[in-house]
């Protein structure tokens, strides 16, 4: 006998919320509550109950506390929009008819068609891509209705991809004059007076470590050693404090924008370059304004003692990650090649406390994307986890860990970085792929147990493809005055300080730790914002780089019809199966109807494809060989050939 479905309309246990939706690309979503005291959680909202909702709208929804899943938390319907977050939207033309024209426009996904409705005067063409104003807003059934704003470019043109991607997700490009000119305001050294009170610092050798195209540096390290093997670390941070004060016309914007965002070739900084490039950036030769955390370890990497003082420092040199590594491979002469080897071994020190605990480390390379001054893409070069990026990282969440736990005891509040534990059902998927591959892991994992995974699968093949399977399964990490720890770090108190030029969470903790914020500060709503700015420009930047990894394969395409490339298998399904390219880090998918003659048959508790004949396995990590047979620029998309080694018969001896 057939269910009946849940009865949705609202009721009394079912009370109203008001809030923001995050929209998933999938079609579900999540409803921010405005506010956290009517319902603490982000209520789910599924696919067939968000009511035309777009990303960003403010909507009413009635919410479920007992839902199916109770782990899952809170679901709900949309009952209401009652203010809708845009009223232009970025677009691109894909289909021309006599009738009509119609454009793609990304953020409605494409399952919500649009109408131009003045393409035709407009002179529009196929690939335009547009800034659209919506006239009418359309549902599942109903198309959205357009009129053209104005034109940015056209899709073959990689010049205005990082503009399309700025008015997409609402990025704020220009700086208001008023911010500019507070920012000039001061000058262009730091002055004598602005040194008084501070801890000089100026003649401890230290240094930075960045990537190569790095502009602003906001931290610098300093280390030593005494005869009894303990070390005095540290890490000095630019005091964006100092210049960026509460009402003030700088801190204004910077919240708004909460974030830098980094595209290639081009950033879209939080603070104007006046202070982002040059009075904030910790520049080689440069007295700079900072906030040091001073910590003493003993040889063993257990921390002795740690303080917080404001401070000044003059940097003694810019090490690119590179340059720092060739000194510690002995390629590079350096006068601070004794303090990069200290760095080294309190590294490793650190690390292995930082494993002990529980705290997950996948050191999964990262690839670069480089272009030419008009953003056509060149080529790719895939920086790996060296080790002077992990002396960085360490020590930069040393520093936040001490912070926090500074400012805990101090009895303040304060904007924790929180990171949930993960969804048992989600992780139990994970384990069960684990397994399938043939790693051993328990019945309960622990995180111990997760990390020691990690580890091993660095030996094997399957190192990258696990790695990305369990940061899908991970939840976002966010910000809030609520702590609930750090399930990635394996940390009970953690809150972001390294970062203040790029990031207004770590300006609000440099306030915090000296009193300079005003006291009604709202901690929720720049927690909500932080948040919130930090996901769309994160979407903001992927949807850019897959915009010039697609322009790439387009461009060898034309080079070379025929190139092929080696890819890995990363997620089975009943009716194919996922794929990473592995020189661009692409997603690929291929049917099954496009794999090799046969019947394959999918096999769940592997997960696992298998030809009925030819008993040929596709599984995770499996290692193919593939060909791009077309690439779809507007939606961006591509369709792939499967290329399979056939044995040849071995001919008879006459």
């Amino acid at each position: 006998m057939a269910k009946r479905p849940r009865k949705r309309s609202p009721t009394t246990d079912e009370p109203i919320i008001t809030g923001k939706v995050r929209m998933h690309p999938r079609g579900f979503g999540f409803v921010i509550p405005d506010d956290r005291s009517k319902c603490s959680e982000d209520i789910f909202i599924p696919r067939h109950l968000t009511n035309n909702a777009v990303d960003g709208d403010t909507v009413e929804v009635a919410v479920q506390f007992e839902s199916k899943k109770p782990e899952k938390g809170p679901e709900g319907k949309i009952l209401s929009i009652t203010d809708r977050a845009r009223t232009h939207v970025a677009g691109i033309i894909d289909h021309l008819e006599k009738a009509r024209i119609m454009a793609f426009v990304p953020i409605l996904g494409e399952t919500r068609p649009v109408i131009v409705k003045d393409g035709k005067q407009k002179k529009i063409k196929e690939g335009d891509r547009l800034i659209l104003k919506i006239v009418e807003w359309g549902d599942q059934k109903n198309p959205t209705i357009c009129e053209v704003s104005h034109k940015i470019g056209h899709i073959t043109d990689p010049s205005v991809d990082i503009e399309a991607a700025t008015e997409e997700y609402n990025l704020s490009k220009d700086f208001p004059k008023s911010a500019i000119q507070e920012a000039k305001e001061f000058g262009n050294k730091v002055l004598k007076i602005q040194q008084e009170g501070r801890l000089n610092l100026s003649k401890t050798p230290c240094f930075t470590i960045d990537p190569e195209t790095a502009k602003d540096f906001d931290d610098a390290l300093s280390i030593s050693k005494d005869k009894k093997g303990n070390y005095f670390l540290g890490v000095h941070i630019a005091d964006v404090a100092h210049y960026v004060k509460p009402k003030g016309n700088l801190s204004r914007e910077a919240l708004l924008r909460s974030n830098s965002t980094y595209f290639p070739g081009k950033c879209i900084p939080m603070l104007p370059e006046e202070l982002s490039n040059n009075l904030c950036s910790l520049k080689q030769g440069e007295i700079r304004l900072t906030v040091s955390v001073l910590m003493q370890f003993d040889k063993e990497g257990n921390l002795l003692s740690s303080e917080v003082k404001r401070s000044f420092i003059n940097s003694q040199k810019r090490f690119t990650y590179g340059e720092a590594k060739d000194v510690l491979d002995g390629k590079k002469k350096s006068p601070h090649e004794q303090d990069l080897q200290y760095m080294e071994e309190l590294c490793h020190l650190l690390k292995k406390k930082r494993s002990i605990r529980g705290s997950i480390d996948f050191a999964l390379p990262e690839l670069v994307i480089l272009v030419d001054k008009k953003g056509k893409p060149t080529g790719v070069k895939i920086e790996q986890y060296h080790i002077t990026h992990q002396i960085v990282e360490e020590f930069m969440l040393k520093a936040n860990e001490m912070v926090a736990t500074h400012l805990e005891k101090q009895g303040k509040t304060q904007l924790f970085r929180i990171h949930e534990e993960p969804d048992a059902e989600n992780l139990e998927e994970f384990f069960a792929m684990g397994r399938s591959l043939g790693f051993k892991i328990p019945k309960k994992p622990t995180q111990q147990d997760l990390q020691e995974l990690f580890d091993t699968a660095r030996q094997t093949r399957f190192s990258q493809q696990l790695a990305v399977a369990f940061i899908r399964n991970l939840k976002l990490a966010f910000y809030s005055p609520r702590n609930v720890g750090h399930y990635g770090l394996a940390l009970e108190h953690y809150c972001h300080f390294t970062s203040p030029i790029r990031r207004y969470s770590d300006l609000v903790t440099q306030r915090l730790l000296f009193d300079e914020e005003e006291k009604d500060l709202d901690l929720d709503k720049i927690a909500e914002k932080c948040s919130e700015k930090e996901r769309v420009s994160f979407k903001a930047e992927m949807s850019v780089k897959l915009m010039k990894k697609y322009r790439l394969l387009q461009m060898w395409m034309k080079e070379d019809p025929d190139r092929t490339y080696t890819a890995y298998v990363t997620k089975i399904k009943p009716f194919g199966f996922f794929f990473e390219v592995k020189d661009l880090f692409l997603e690929g998918f291929l049917h099954v109807s496009q794999l090799q003659s046969d019947y394959f048959l999918y096999v769940e508790n592997v997960p696992m494809l298998e030809g009925e004949k030819t008993k040929l396995r596709y599984i995770i990590g499996k290692e193919i060989t593939v060909r791009p047979e077309a690439v779809d620029l507007i939606h961006l998309e591509s369709r792939w050939e499967l290329l399979v080694k056939t044995k040849r018969k071995k001919r008879r001896k006459k």
